[in-house]
């Protein structure tokens, strides 16, 4: 009972450690599995035990026999499947060709180049050797996006490493399995044939239960066939059952079945998905927590002194400083991607949770069946994990910078509730070249914004999922557009530091509109203009003008006659250069105005041989 209570509190210490230090909990997770485990055993403990002991040996442990690799693989099953319900078709198109470049093409160039490099400088066998470089094919999701989450970078590239993290995981694992499967057997002659026909069992039964298992769900939620205070363990026991009865008919079939299930889900029209994709998150949390220091625990310390030589530091160095930069320039042949963004796509590629969960789970089995050199794979692999991250984690932010990728001043919107008034908006700043995203927990507002072409996300501010979206690392803006008054405070109160470095906006109230000396230093547009005011004169005039300026005392007249009617609302200067400069409710505290210049406007067009 204290070991189980011990990893569940250590667990969420060090995600918490984590958090505080803006580094990926692998980090602390695996070193705390360290410590209490190989490292105990050898300087800690009096008797030589582990303080905590993963598999029973006899006197202690948590799990007999196999449990421990049972509970391993289902908790694998509900992290990928977590990470296929963030999986968008709609964001997979922007980043495509790539993505499809670096999980095939990319995965076979670091298949082949660490397998070759683990034979030769290990002098494994050839089956163990590429059983190591199936592993490490994978990077991970989990470990990435804590890393790219800190890092303002251009859409483009944060898009193509998210996107690369969690597709890449089940194709990982499944050259894996082949590899096992064909060590196993012994590699005789009729493998080849063997492994075509588990191949295909994989991807039939895999696709096929996925598949089907995610309609059903989909259909019994919107029916209201589950209530809603079931509708979560239902869920998580649907997962279980998808990835059981797929091993069932395919050994190994499971980690597909997942990944196709919650890509299906996430990308239904599924009634409570944002609610079920919250509960997977915290329970990927808490499972990422165990099985981390579970899985470093249960790696002995004669284990780590295998690694404990100057091959280690080659094999290190050559997979992530040649075989990785080889793959990535490789897979971006003929891409829009610069020379720059690709350095950076080739320094980051952390490796995470399914290459430490299934290697733990094949090292041990192939110890067990006594194949000569299967005691390399897991600290290999761990050390593959730990070194990745720990590289990453520590320099990522200054190789972004020395690389020239990190983005001195983010220029993207971000714009607080999708209305009539919001779109409008978004479209005319998307079409002048500014990376706009908006938000709103109304899913009609947000189908609208998309049919549009804007980069919309069906999000409740009151969550912290938004602050964990690296996509919008790019984001220097904030415009706070709701109805209500109270969601736009609290929207600048929190994200202000995150996305508003450069200026952060929200309308004026009613009230602040009649106390002509109370108007907010943070307020957009006019001083004069509310939500109400917006929504009535996009329903009258739904156009933006452009005016031509000469000086700042022509901008000046402007701003008054716009002050005095109510069929005008100013919005923007554009500047020589084509820029666009948020205009406050301070709107006439503006320090450079010049001809060429341009006052961007909501409303009905100027008679300009009047103004």
């Amino acid at each position: 009972m204290l070991e189980l209570a011990g990893i569940i509190i250590l667990g969420i210490l060090a995600q918490w450690v984590a958090w505080k230090l803006k580094i990926p909990a692998i980090l602390p997770l695996i070193l705390i599995g360290l410590l209490v485990g190989p490292i105990a055993a050898e300087y800690l403990s009096e008797d030589g035990s582990k303080w905590i002991e993963p598999i029973w040996n006899g006197e202690k442990g948590l799990f007999p026999g196999e449990g421990l690799y049972y509970f391993v693989s289902l908790a694998i099953s509900i992290i990928l499947f977590e990470g296929g319900l963030t999986l968008k078709r709609s964001e997979i198109k922007n980043v495509g060709p790539v993505i499809t470049k670096l999980i095939t093409l990319g995965s076979a160039i670091t298949f082949f180049g660490a397998g070759l490099l683990a034979h030769f400088i290990f002098n494994l066998s050839w089956e163990l050797s590429f059983l190591f470089s199936g592993l490490i094919i994978v990077t991970g999701p989990t470990v990435i996006t804590p890393i790219l989450r800190n890092i303002p970078l251009k859409k483009d590239i944060s898009a193509v490493l998210k996107w690369e993290g969690i597709l890449i995981d089940p194709i990982g694992a499944l050259v894996a399995v082949l590899v096992f499967e064909f060590i196993s057997v012994g590699g005789d002659s009729g493998f080849t044939k063997t492994a075509l026909m588990e191949f295909g069992k994989i991807i039939l039964f895999g696709t096929t239960f996925g598949f089907t298992f995610a309609h059903a769900l989909a259909f019994a939620v919107n029916k209201k066939l589950i209530p809603h205070y079931l509708l979560n363990v239902v869920s998580l026991s649907t997962v279980l059952l998808v990835f059981v009865e797929s091993e069932i008919f395919a050994h190994e079939s499971g980690l597909l079945a997942v990944v196709v299930m919650g890509m299906v889900l996430g990308n239904s029209k599924l009634e409570n998905l944002k609610e079920l994709l919250y509960f997977k998150e915290s329970l990927s949390v808490l499972l990422i927590s165990i099985l981390f220091i579970l899985l470093a625990a249960n790696i002995n310390i004669e284990d780590l002194m295998l690694l404990y030589t100057w091959k280690t530091v080659i094999l290190f160095a050559i997979i992530v400083f040649v075989i990785r930069p080889l793959a990535v320039f490789l897979s971006t042949l003929g891409s829009n991607l610069k020379i720059n963004e690709k350095l950076f796509i080739s320094w980051v590629g952390p490796r995470g949770i399914v290459a430490a969960g299934i290697a733990s789970l094949f090292g041990s089995k192939l110890l067990k069946e006594g194949v000569e050199g299967a005691e390399y794979i897991t600290p290999l692999v761990f050390m593959i994990v730990l070194g990745t991250v720990l590289l990453n984690a520590t320099t990522a932010r200054l190789f972004a910078k020395v690389v020239g990728v990190f983005l001195t001043k983010s220029e993207g919107i971000l714009i607080i509730g999708a209305s009539k008034v919001s779109r409008l908006l978004g479209h005319y700043l998307e079409t002048n070249g500014r990376h706009v995203v908006l938000i709103d927990s109304n899913e009609k507002n947000i189908e609208k914004a998309k049919e549009l072409g804007l980069e919309a996300m069906t999000t409740n501010i009151y969550s912290d999922t938004l602050m964990d979206n690296i996509e919008l690392s790019d984001v220097g803006y904030l415009m706070a557009l709701t109805g209500n008054s109270d969601i736009n405070k609290y929207a600048i109160n929190k994200f202000t530091k995150q996305f508003g470095e450069n200026g952060s906006f929200r309308l004026v109230t009613t009230s602040e509109i009649l106390d002509e000396n109370n108007t907010p230093k943070e307020g957009l547009f006019s001083h004069t203009d509310d939500f109400n005011a917006l929504t009535e004169l996009t329903r009258k005039h739904p156009s933006i003008q452009e005016i031509d300026l000469e000086d700042k005392a022509h901008y000046e007249s402007l701003i008054k006659i716009t002050n005095a009617d109510k069929d005008i609302i100013p919005l923007f200067i554009k500047d020589n250069e084509g820029e666009l400069h948020i205009i406050s409710s301070y709107n006439l505290e503006v320090d450079t105005i010049e001809e060429g210049f341009q006052l961007v406007y909501l409303g009905k067009p100027f008679d300009v041989e009047k103004v």
